[in-house]
């Protein structure tokens, strides 16, 4: 990305815009595990989503996966990512009322894949959830769903896996698995890994770090 501002709404009428993110270039290499850290409100998470394509950027250039996000709307930014790329959020994103094999087939499915169910069962498998595949996921622990969420995004063979805040709702432990078991897949993916923590020893852990403070990069 080069030359990327993002800026919001002030919180009353009259109020001046709020900058997110102002004149970011960042170029991430594949393969790559990219840590974005910095304090909380710092706009990580913000600059996170525009590289994924999730928000537009005001202004700059955002390339995913060789593709343009220039110009396309909510659908053409979805169409980059679909099958490519994986998320892990803090809050899980899982579907309630659906177990934690009906919520790895869903995006397989949608995404096209005709082996769906072998992937997500195997995808499962890895993450050690074999025996909790018809659990309902509002059942199993925080580590458990976080479990899931990853086999989620893993079963696409995603090349790129974002992760924003991942253990965020975790205690150490459990976090600490969580990342391990991450990193794990990523290794053995070959796939890039772009992680937002405010954690230093999480960001200790990546190929590289950048750090966020007040919408800018400091180093």
């Amino acid at each position: 990305m080069s030359g990327v501002s993002k800026s919001v709404a002030g919180d009353h009428v009259g109020a001046p815009r709020l900058q997110i993110v102002q004149d970011i270039e960042l170029e991430v290499k594949p393969g790559e595990a990219l840590v974005i850290s910095g304090e909380s409100g710092s706009g990580k998470t913000t600059l996170l989503g525009l590289m994924a394509g999730l928000d537009r950027a005001d202004s700059g250039e955002i390339e995913l996966l060789g593709e343009s996000l220039h110009d396309r709307d909510e659908e053409g930014r979805a169409a980059v990512r679909r099958g490519r790329v994986g998320f892990v959020f803090q809050s899980f994103h899982l579907v309630r009322g659906a177990d934690a094999l009906q919520n790895v087939l869903l995006p397989l499915e949608l995404s096209g894949f005709g082996d769906a169910r072998e992937r997500a069962l195997d995808s499962l498998q890895r993450v050690g959830l074999e025996r909790r595949l018809h659990t309902p996921v509002e059942r199993l622990s925080g580590g458990e769903q976080q479990r899931v969420a990853i086999a989620r995004a893993h079963a696409l063979t995603p090349r790129i896996l974002f992760a924003d805040e991942p253990t965020g709702n975790l205690d150490r432990r459990t976090g600490e698995q969580i990342i391990d078991l991450m990193f794990a897949l990523r290794d053995e993916s070959g796939a890039t890994l772009i992680l937002v923590t405010h954690e230093q020893r999480l960001a200790e852990r990546g190929d590289r770090q950048v750090v966020v403070d007040r919408g800018r990069l400091v180093n």
